[in-house]
């Protein structure tokens, strides 16, 4: 594939990857009786048990509604809790329940399939390298964002003096 090939079908390319993999999550997360949204919002309190609701709901780039709606149903099937910070009562932290564990193993044995599924024909070195490379994408993009705010902001202190 040319550079000139890879302007015009890179962005296509990737985002039809990321719906067509979401789309084989959703299904297969719903075999187990959870969404791929409320899959993400207990792997992410797996890794860091006791986060704040509002840590999470910038990490997952939701709006805190939206997450607050999530977590909601996570609680209800008992997968959950909220418990308030001890310096702050307005503050919720997040942690699992004993039943979540059971659901995040089989999860566990389920992302490993939907990653095996994705990158059958692959090998294992080519796969790494293409992991290396989308986190190289994903800093470049960081780094543009960031130098676009920081461009913006110095416009404004121009302008507004």
């Amino acid at each position: 594939m040319t550079r000139g090939s890879a302007d015009q079908h890179f962005l296509f390319t990737l985002a039809e990857v990321q719906r067509v993999l979401r789309a084989y999550a959703d299904r297969q997360a719903a075999r187990h009786g959870i969404t791929r949204a409320q899959w993400a919002v207990l792997a992410k309190v797996e890794r860091c048990e006791g986060m704040k609701q509002s840590e999470l709901a910038e990490q997952m780039d939701l709006q805190p509604i939206t997450l607050t709606r999530l977590i909601d149903k996570l609680c209800d099937n008992g997968w959950l809790e909220r418990r308030s910070d001890d310096s702050d009562r307005r503050v919720k932290r997040l942690y699992l329940r004993k039943a979540a564990r059971p659901l995040l193993a089989k999860l566990a044995g389920l992302r490993s399939e939907i990653t095996a599924t994705a990158l059958a024909g692959i090998s294992p070195s080519d796969a790494h390298r293409l992991l290396t490379q989308l986190e190289t994408v994903k800093e470049n993009v960081r780094a543009a964002i960031q130098q676009s705010c920081q461009t913006d902001q110095t416009r404004k202190e121009q302008r507004y003096g």
